[in-house]
């Protein structure tokens, strides 16, 4: 007996198979979406030659051959990572200065300026001359006391502005336990160093602060990659110089609530001089503030200075002329009074009715002889890389419009009908609701039928 053919299917045609239009969302699902059938066929009407599934009364079921609106171009990507995406983080450095360098030595350091309402609080560091258009600040430094000494407190009737910058300091770099107590640099009770200058627990009246520009530092200071260098003198009027680093290269640093925090030592980047912490301490280094904090009693104890107690100035200029004047100009910044020589160290003057000024004593000691900052910034670059996979049933056909032609948006090269031959040139990722985030081409078109299959990887570095 003759073998029977299953009714509705004509012989020699291939069996169907099923396929889905796709649509592309980051972490989405793929979706099918009802479509009239092509040139707007109903049910119980033959299908184009080209398009050989049948209709199952909403739309054809084929395999993959453009259907009316859609070129079936997206697929979905699992965005879970391990799966269709993997994210690395790598840490890049850069020179922390203008135009990226990485030093400003003692003959380019400048006071920029200031308003005059200003200065009583801080005095801002120049990479040149600040009447230069290229002028720009690089750092902020300021002094800090307990009490408010070394500033105008109206014979003690108001709190001084030295009193606002320590307590300011104080509640943004240390815990709410240890606020009142005050910083505790030089003593570090934690290192218990053996040089120190303060006894155990005496909290540092005052503090000198270096604060960098969040635009410079980007997503910290570069720890172990630093050095600065402070040159001044003695009480006795010998020159003194010491060089300072962090200790990152041999301790975790302590956990605070700015940060992790190291201890500024003797040393050079990141190579400390001696037992570092456990020799001595002369400040915390904060790097993702950008903020190193210096105990004045220990830079006092290596560079104080032949005049202690004199008023502090700086010069815009790294040599020049120092005028008496109490306000700030292009050329020069000064508190007022005294010689060039007696503002050459860190002991402070403590007057309580006046500006001495004492920040500018930083910026001093910053501009003698072989005195030098060295630093780098350091930012996280995420790079995230999406695994683009085309099967071998997927993207197979164009959606350049003169990929089809007539009413039925039949395949324009009958050569083709049945496996197309197109050209991956491009990819784009769409995030929620199909917009388009990212887009990208391959340096070389890369061609796809259904006899292939390709994984294109798309990295992005933010």
């Amino acid at each position: 007996m003759p073998a029977r053919k299953k009714p509705g299917r004509p012989i020699g045609r291939k069996a169907p198979r099923k396929g889905t239009q796709r649509k592309m969302k980051l972490g989405g699902q793929m979706n099918e979406s009802g479509l009239n059938p092509p040139g707007g066929k109903r049910a119980g009407q033959k299908p184009d030659p080209n398009q050989p599934d049948a209709w199952n009364g909403s739309r054809w079921t084929n395999w993959g051959a453009i259907a009316y609106g859609s070129v079936g171009t997206m697929i979905s990507l699992n965005t879970t990572e391990g799966e269709d995406k993997l994210t690395d983080t790598v840490k890049t450095t850069s020179g922390y200065f203008s135009s990226g360098g990485g030093s400003l030595i003692a003959g380019t350091i400048y006071t920029g300026s200031l308003a005059d309402s200003n200065e009583k609080y801080y005095f801002n560091i120049t990479q040149t001359h600040p009447d230069s258009a290229s002028a720009e600040t690089q750092f902020s430094v300021a002094y800090g006391h307990a009490g408010g000494s070394g500033s105008d407190t109206d014979a003690g009737d108001v709190r001084g502005p030295t009193a606002a910058i320590y307590g300011q300091l104080a509640t943004t770099f240390l815990g709410e336990n240890e606020v009142s107590g005050g910083f505790r640099i030089s003593t570090n009770e934690g290192s218990n160093p053996t040089n120190k200058t303060l006894d155990s627990g005496v909290r540092d009246e005052d503090v000198y602060v270096l604060v960098g520009k969040r635009e410079r530092y980007k997503d910290r200071i570069n720890k172990k990659n630093w050095t600065i260098i402070l040159s001044g003198s003695t009480a006795t009027g010998s020159g003194a110089t010491v060089h300072l680093t962090d200790d990152s290269d041999t301790t975790k640093g302590t956990g605070t609530v700015a940060g992790r925090r190291y201890n500024i030592v003797s040393g050079t980047l990141g190579t400390a001089v001696g037992d570092a912490a456990s020799d001595r301490v002369f400040g915390w280094f904060y790097p993702e503030m950008g903020t190193m904090i210096f105990s004045q009693a220990e830079l006092s104890a290596s560079i104080s200075g032949p005049g202690s107690g004199s008023t502090g100035f700086s010069s815009s200029h790294a040599a020049g002329t120092f005028e008496d004047t109490t306000r700030i100009t292009a050329s020069f910044v000064k508190g007022g009074g005294g010689v060039a020589s007696e503002s050459m160290g860190f002991a402070p003057n403590l007057v309580a009715n006046a500006n001495p000024a004492n920040a500018l004593r930083f910026i001093n000691c910053l501009q003698q002889g072989s005195s030098e900052i060295k630093m780098r910034a350091e930012e996280d670059k995420v790079s995230v890389s999406y695994f683009c996979r085309v099967r071998a049933k997927d993207l197979n056909f164009s959606n350049n419009p003169t990929f089809v032609s007539g009413s039925h948006n039949e395949i324009s090269n009958p050569d083709m009908w049945g496996n197309p031959q197109v050209y991956i040139t491009g990819i784009g990722l769409y995030g929620t609701g199909n917009t388009l985030v990212a887009i990208g081409k391959l340096s070389t078109p890369l061609k796809k039928n259904f006899s292939t299959e390709s994984t294109i990887k798309v990295k992005l570095t933010y």
